[in-house]
């Protein structure tokens, strides 16, 4: 029995060391390219989304403030939509009026 338990443990030892090994291949992650897009590096940035105030709120238009704003994510909040309260900078959020028109552009 305690030949069992010895075994044991060395088998979850490993298990749990082996997962905080790093790797010695000499890989480094990529730099972010220097021009001035913003293509690809997830982070919103709301001031290059603006163009969207006073329009109509569309899955076209979503989908065009992602981009410009170089964010990971997008979603419509209208005035009475509940919403969660963590910021999270790769989302951008397009706020509208009761009547669908953007009236806010802002990151989180």
């Amino acid at each position: 029995m305690p030949r069992k338990f010895a075994t044991l443990a060395f088998a979850v030892a490993t298990t749990l060391l082996a997962g905080c090994s790093t790797s010695s291949s000499g890989d480094k992650p990529e730099a972010a390219p220097a021009s001035g897009t913003h293509a690809g590096h997830g982070r919103c940035d709301a001031a290059q989304a603006q163009f969207a105030v006073g329009q109509q709120a569309s899955a076209g238009l979503l989908s065009e403030v992602r981009n410009k704003s170089g964010s990971q994510e997008a979603r419509i909040i209208g005035p009475n939509d509940m919403v969660t309260l963590e910021y999270r900078s790769e989302r951008v959020n397009i706020n509208t009026d009761a009547t669908g028109k953007v009236v806010r552009v802002n990151c989180g």
